[in-house]
Parts: structure tokens; C-alpha cells; sequence
């Protein structure tokens, strides 16, 4: 055997022991289901035309929950939420504060509802939203927060878990879950007056942790267009003026004193309707009288 060859026999040997000896090449195992949905985007990246397989909101397409047996929350102190605490923060242009504690927050307003749209998907705060929880969503208060929401119209309340932001709708102070909305009567109406007051877990005992007094005693609420609050009366007359002048309804002055000083509130109304109010409101912007506020009274 000549000397090219005894090389080439060697050099074969050489590579077939390496071959033995070599561990077998694998695939990586495929991702699990908790590595998968890691690897997705999360839907509160994407626009909100994209965020949803629902193009509207509704009413669960079955119900098979009996809302009067559910449970409401127990406040409890808890930290911030990591998310959906930014303070100030914007929303379709326009600018929010976060309150730096609940106690003390008490507001009368309208109140909305969403369910089926948003069941399953990310609240602000990261926590999925479930309809069939008593929670809601607040553009003011910190998130987690607590809060008793009462129907003004029946008298009903619920205790509700704020763990979200919204409603960005301009004269609505609160979006309650489909459960607390079925719970208090705000569903299937779609709105309703209600009267949102903040609990302190860390003092259950206080005054403020009790439902209010409703206006089933008092008449029913009515709603009214704020046009702002002033010091000084010849401001308020001002606006007062205006309003007449573009004969947009009833309107007075209302004079009340806070801390020994005097308010001036220039109201429209009483408006029949939420929806007459809300029409209302958008014609008052629309005639450059600035962004009223929709007030609740008694």
C-alpha cells in the first residue's frame, strides 16, 4: 500500500471515530404555552381598532352567572399598581391627574358600563379584566383603590375594585363592570346617576365607608350642565349672560359658601335625559363656551 493511500485510510478512520464520538444534534424543544403567549405582543401595544376581536361592546352572549350570588370585594390596604398610576397622563388629547389618595373622594355623576368587548383583555393597571367581578375603571383614583357606587334613581350600591382607567368619555365619572352595573340597576339602561364615594380599608370604620343617603326620600336626581364655578358674581353673570343670549335653556346661579368664601356655579337645567344632556353639553363646546360639566343634584 503506497504512502497516498495508507493517508487517505487514516484520515477515514479518524473521521468515523469522530462521528461516533460526536453527541447527535437535536432540535430545541418547541416553546410551551406560557412561552408562547410571552412571545406575543401584548394587546395593550396595539391600537385599540386592533386590540379587540369584538368590534362592540354587549352584554355577555349567555348568561350563565347569577350576579345576585356574587361577592363583592373587601377593601384591603394594597401597594400601587406598577401599572396605570402615571401621573398627569393623556388620553385621546386630553390630560389626566391621579388623585394621591382615595379617602376623601366623593362625586356625583353619570355612570356607564362595559363587559363582553373587554372580558379577558388587560386592565390599565395589567390585571385581566373580568366582568363578572365588581370593579371599574376611574380616570382619577389611584389604581387599586376601593369605592362605594350608588344608583341615586333606586338606592342600590355596591362596593367595586377600581383597578382601571377610563371612562374617557366626557360626562361620564365612572365605568362600572357588567356584574356591579347589573347589581345596582345601571344595566340594561346603559347609564345611570350615582354617587361615587372612595373607602379607606385602612380605616373601615369611617363615616364615609356607609352608603349615603338616596334620593328615594328626596325626589328624584336631576341632572344639570355646569358651566363653571366662580368667585367673583359678575364673572358667573358673565357666562349666565351668554347662555341666554344664545338661548340654550333655563340657567341661574347658584350660591354656596366653602370655607367661608362664596362660589358662584352657573347651571343649565334640569335636562330631562342623560342623552339630552350629553347633546347639550357638545353644542356649548361647539359654541366655543368652553367643556361643561354634567352635575347631579337632588
Amino acid at each position: 500500500m503506497n504512502a497516498a493511500r495508507v493517508l487517505a485510510v487514516c484520515c477515514i478512520v479518524a473521521l468515523l471515530g469522530a462521528c461516533a464520538t460526536r453527541k447527535p444534534r437535536t432540535s430545541a424543544p418547541p416553546p410551551t404555552g406560557l412561552q408562547k403567549e410571552a412571545a406575543k405582543p401584548h394587546e395593550t401595544t396595539l391600537p385599540q381598532s386592533q386590540r379587540y376581536k369584538k368590534p362592540n361592546d354587549s352584554e355577555p352572549d349567555a348568561v350563565s352567572v347569577d350576579v345576585s350570588k356574587l361577592v363583592e370585594p373587601q377593601p384591603r390596604v394594597e401597594p400601587r399598581a406598577r401599572y396605570g398610576n402615571k401621573s398627569p397622563y393623556s388620553v385621546l388629547g386630553k390630560t389626566y391627574s391621579v388623585l394621591p389618595q382615595a379617602a376623601g373622594y366623593v362625586e356625583r355623576g353619570i355612570s356607564s358600563w362595559y363587559g363582553a368587548k373587554f372580558h379577558g383583555y388587560m386592565t390599565s393597571s395589567l390585571e385581566p379584566y373580568d366582568m363578572y367581578q365588581f370593579s371599574a375603571a376611574h380616570k382619577s383614583l389611584p389604581l387599586p383603590s376601593y369605592a362605594r357606587v350608588t344608583n341615586l334613581g333606586n338606592g342600590k350600591s355596591v362596593v367595586v375594585r377600581v383597578n382601571d382607567r377610563g371612562p374617557f368619555h366626557e360626562n361620564r365619572i365612572i365605568d362600572l363592570s357588567y356584574a356591579a352595573a347589573v347589581r345596582i340597576g345601571v344595566w340594561p339602561k346603559g347609564t345611570g346617576l350615582v354617587e361615587v364615594r372612595a373607602l379607606d380599608p385602612a380605616h373601615p370604620d369611617a363615616e364615609h365607608a356607609a352608603p349615603p343617603a338616596v334620593s328615594k326620600r328626596l325626589g328624584e336626581p336631576r341632572i344639570y350642565i355646569q358651566l363653571g364655578a366662580f368667585a367673583e358674581l359678575a364673572n358667573a353673570q358673565r357666562v349666565e349672560l351668554e347662555v341666554r343670549r344664545n338661548k340654550l335653556g333655563p340657567v341661574s346661579i347658584e350660591t354656596s359658601r366653602i370655607n367661608d368664601r362664596e362660589i358662584h356655579r352657573v347651571r343649565l337645567g334640569p335636562m330631562a335625559t342623560v342623552d339630552a344632556a350629553d347633546a347639550l353639553a357638545a353644542r356649548m363646546a361647539n359654541l366655543g363656551l368652553g367643556t361643561p360639566r354634567v352635575a347631579i343634584d337632588n
